[in-house]
């Protein structure tokens, strides 16, 4: 492991390939592999793309890629898909609308299944972001899977969460019902110059204007994009820098790095101790359990007891 590790520290994108695979693969080497990287010479800035299917993510993060490469950036994208149910793959794996980018060395695009973890995130996210980090990218967009209500642990993951809807959606409302309004640094009107662009930035601006907010904290902008021709680009990357510069000068910064990696801390331990447990998905002890359970032998509590206690 040691030179494939000493290759993923210097930044070789099949080096680092290939240890996201370990942890995506839950291989045994990971805790060895992950504690003997290099340390980051600079920490890159991490930014959760999410929103509902069909709002653009995927248009929106290749036209963000084109704006920083030609600002000389490396750029690291996590695309983290529905998984297939029989292969338990990424189902959208071969990132057509990134292909662009495929032959540049400065850019590197995983596909991630989510593997049936809720939350928009697979759970090897974190791991994989600690990898580029010590490969040295400047820029790290994490485009989370459009799972709707649950699609907020993206907020965890990221230093700026950016929240993309289209017009004619009802995208406003589904973002009020499902607290993105809670989790987003940042709006984006995706698709702006379809009809009802304008009435879907007013309804979100009036939703910002009824949130409290305490002085000093940061009230979400709404920028309007259109992906396809890289229209508003340039001003979403400037509502980026903005709240970069926010959360620097606010000490936010830092308290959110805190609380990411407690999340981080919290969910591999609890990982470690369903491998310790025994817990798989298809596991004979728990499926003999749920037939106890189902023929009213055993109540749900006293099941998971006996998993934990014996």
């Amino acid at each position: 492991m040691e030179p494939l590790v000493a290759a993923a520290g210097r930044g070789d994108i099949r080096a680092v390939a290939r240890v996201i695979s370990l942890i995506e693969d839950t291989d045994p080497r990971v805790p060895d592999v992950m504690a003997s990287l290099p340390a980051p010479n600079k920490n890159p800035y991490v930014i959760g793309l999410t929103g509902s299917p069909g709002v653009g993510k995927s248009t929106a993060t290749s036209a963000l890629i084109a704006h920083w490469r030609s600002a000389g950036a490396r750029v690291a994208v996590l695309a983290v898909d529905p998984s297939s149910p029989f292969t338990g793959g990424a189902l959208l794996g071969d990132r057509v609308r990134m292909q662009t980018h495929a032959t540049d060395a400065g850019v590197y695009i995983r596909s991630m299944a989510t593997r049936g973890n809720l939350g928009g995130l697979a759970a090897a996210t974190p791991q994989a972001v600690h990898v580029l980090e010590s490969a040295g990218f400047d820029v790290v967009l994490v485009e989370t899977v459009g799972v709707g209500q649950a699609e907020v642990d993206v907020a965890a993951t990221a230093d700026t969460t950016v929240v993309l809807l289209a017009p004619g959606m009802g995208d406003g409302v589904q973002a009020a019902k499902a607290g993105v309004l809670e989790i987003a640094d940042i709006l984006v009107v995706n698709k702006a110059d379809r009809d009802g662009a304008d009435d879907t930035v007013r309804e979100l601006r009036r939703m910002i204007s009824t949130v409290a907010h305490e002085a000093g904290a940061w009230r979400p902008p709404v920028v309007r994009t259109v992906a396809t021709s890289e229209g508003g680009i340039a001003e979403l990357v400037e509502a980026i820098d903005k709240h970069k510069a926010w959360l620097s000068a606010s000490g936010e910064n830092e308290k959110r790095r805190m609380k990411r990696t407690a999340h981080e801390i919290r969910s591999l331990a609890l990982a470690m101790l369903a491998a310790k447990l025994g817990l798989r998905q298809s596991d004979a002890r728990i499926e003999a359990l749920a037939t106890a359970v189902v023929k009213g032998e055993l109540d749900v509590y006293s099941a998971a007891r006996q998993i934990v206690l014996t």
